[in-house]
């Protein structure tokens, strides 16, 4: 392969990365695995809560809340 078409499939590459970014939903949970309650029903909570209001703390979980 020559070096002018190395760097058309990487400006390819790049283009279709940012299109894919830019179109996605652009909310990336960087949190890890969700397990019991906070895993569940997420988008529907995301739905319900006014886009302008900031967000509440979590709640304790309830193994704690046995204690």
């Amino acid at each position: 392969m020559s070096n002018r078409s190395i760097i058309i499939m990487v400006l390819v590459l790049i283009g279709a990365t940012a299109y894919l970014l830019i179109k996605g939903d652009g909310d990336i949970d960087m949190g890890g695995e969700k397990h019991g309650a906070e895993a569940l029903h997420i988008e529907e909570a995301k739905k319900a809560a006014p886009a302008a209001a900031p967000a509440a703390p979590a709640e304790a979980p309830a193994a704690d809340a046995k204690k």
